[in-house]
């Protein structure tokens, strides 16, 4: 590697691992917090007794928690660990880098001219469906069959029964511990958290500013595919997994994409922020293997195929 490409490379991984590196400790100091001061099974209160009632809430709590993706993933680790059911926890996962005000604002803004409210909701309704479709597949599963090991038997550990919405067995009493020894154990869990899933997201920054310095710049077979109803969004989305673009501002690069379809463009948007390379990478502290590939490969036909049939039904020919 020349030098030049070294420096090319070293900006890139480091402009990337500074755009999600705030957003990742804001998510592990939320998640720290939760394990410390928020009582098992409260989220589960709070949500509808109903199953699947209790799923499509939990795609809508973005827009009152908004958090991205880099975000979002330790803090689902842990509250699942406070017994919110894998199903609500894996849907708002999902949901809230899409439906919450701050991507409706850059979607609307960076859509300027391009039909901006059409996109914007069109985003947002999708990015909702998919999340909440997701979740309630995940209904059907057991437990053990979608988490990691070791997250379950954290979750069995703490007390939690896997019966549905899950019961708590016993309770945990942080009130008992002084307030700032309370204090110290929620940022020392904040910190465990940090140091495991910045590992992971240092391995999926590296491999995208590996592509974004080394394969992307003249590609233009991206161009070839540009009017291709099905290679087009195809291509985007394969775009967006590698990319790895914060859900925030993703929408100012899709809107430059003039020779792409709106369906391609709605697909980028759509799927980028529910799985990337660098989410690849988070996903693996929480999921198994083998779901994560079967939850990449199924919202990429879902997000794919829903785009272009939103595109043939909003947009005239």
């Amino acid at each position: 590697m020349s030098p030049d490409a070294q420096q090319d490379f070293a900006l890139a991984f480091l402009s990337i691992l500074f755009e999600g590196a705030p957003f990742i400790l804001m998510g592990t100091l939320i998640s720290g917090f939760i394990d410390v001061y928020l009582p098992p099974g409260t989220m589960d209160r709070f949500l509808p007794k109903n199953k699947k009632l209790a799923v499509m809430v939990s795609g809508l709590l973005g827009a009152i928690f908004p958090v991205c993706e880099c975000a979002v993933v330790p803090v689902i680790r842990r509250l699942v660990k406070k017994g919110l059911p894998v199903s609500c926890g894996l849907t708002y996962m999902l949901a809230a880098p899409i439906v919450n005000p701050i991507t409706a604002l850059s979607t609307w803004k960076a859509f300027q001219g391009q039909g901006p409210w059409l996109m914007t909701s069109s985003r947002l309704m999708l990015g909702f469906l998919l999340a909440v479709g997701v979740g309630l597949i995940v209904t059907r599963m057991r437990m053990r069959t979608v988490l990691r090991a070791k997250l379950v038997d954290d979750i069995e550990r703490e007390g939690f029964m896997e019966t549905g919405r899950r019961t708590p067995l016993k309770s945990s009493a942080p009130g008992k511990l002084p307030e700032g020894a309370r204090l110290v154990a929620a940022f020392r869990s904040a910190m465990r958290d940090f140091v495991e899933v910045g590992v992971y997201f240092t391995i999926g920054v590296a491999i995208t500013a590996l592509f974004n310095t080394g394969i992307a710049p003249g590609a233009d077979w991206l161009d070839g595919l540009a009017t291709h109803a099905v290679a087009a969004p195809a291509a985007l989305m394969m775009l967006g997994f590698i990319l790895s673009l914060c859900s925030t501002s993703d929408a100012f690069i899709a809107a430059t994409l003039d020779k792409f379809s709106w369906g391609a463009k709605l697909a980028f948007l759509t799927y980028g922020p529910m799985m990337d390379v660098k989410l690849i990478f988070l996903y693996l502290t929480v999921l198994r293997r083998w779901f994560i590939a079967a939850l990449a490969v199924g919202l990429f036909v879902a997000a794919g195929g829903l785009s272009v049939l939103v595109e043939h039904w909003l947009i005239p020919m």
